[in-house]
């Protein structure tokens, strides 16, 4: 009758141990995470201003929108000069929630700056915030956009500001 060396048993034991973690690591997968909408655009698309102004009028104006997307936090810097009779200009940050790998939806928190007189987002300069949507056609560098800015105390009576924007961006 054979005998079994302990000294063999020992080491099988460890390879078979070393053997079964390697599987396991390998064969463990963590689950997929969306991120948020790759990149950084630069667009162009309408205005809408939602409240009246001083002179009891909505405004319309061209918004040119640009978005920096810092690729290591999920945080933006955008900016959005609307362009009409007068110019108003609202850089934000914003905190980027992914939907999926296509889609975010965000809120931003900035101030509003018009220049000259009456615009989509008031007439003096105040807080706002920007909450919006971004969605990157697939296959393309083009980015749709959406979002409303809400400045606060954005009239030189008194009272807040709201418009809507949108339009199409070209990602880089």
């Amino acid at each position: 009758m054979k005998q079994f060396n302990p000294a063999f048993l020992q080491i099988s034991a460890i390879v078979s141990g070393a053997a079964m973690s390697v599987g396991l690591a390998f064969s463990t997968q963590t689950p997929a995470s969306a991120q948020a909408a790759y990149g950084s655009y630069v667009g162009i698309g309408p205005s809408f201003g939602l409240t009246r102004g001083a002179d009891d009028e909505r405004k319309i104006s061209a918004v040119v929108s640009g978005r920096y997307k810092f690729l290591t936090a999920p945080i933006s810097a955008r900016a959005q000069v609307l362009v009409g009779s007068n110019v108003a200009i609202v850089p934000t940050i914003s905190y980027d929630i992914p939907i999926n790998w296509q889609t975010d939806v965000y809120v931003g928190a900035g101030v509003a700056i018009p220049i000259g007189g009456e615009t989509p987002i008031g007439n003096k300069t105040s807080f706002a915030i920007q909450p919006g949507i971004d969605y990157s056609l697939p296959n393309s560098n083009v980015v749709l956009f959406g979002n409303a800015i809400i400045s606060f105390d954005a009239y030189k009576r008194g009272g807040a500001a709201a418009s809507l924007q949108g339009g199409v961006g070209l990602r880089f």
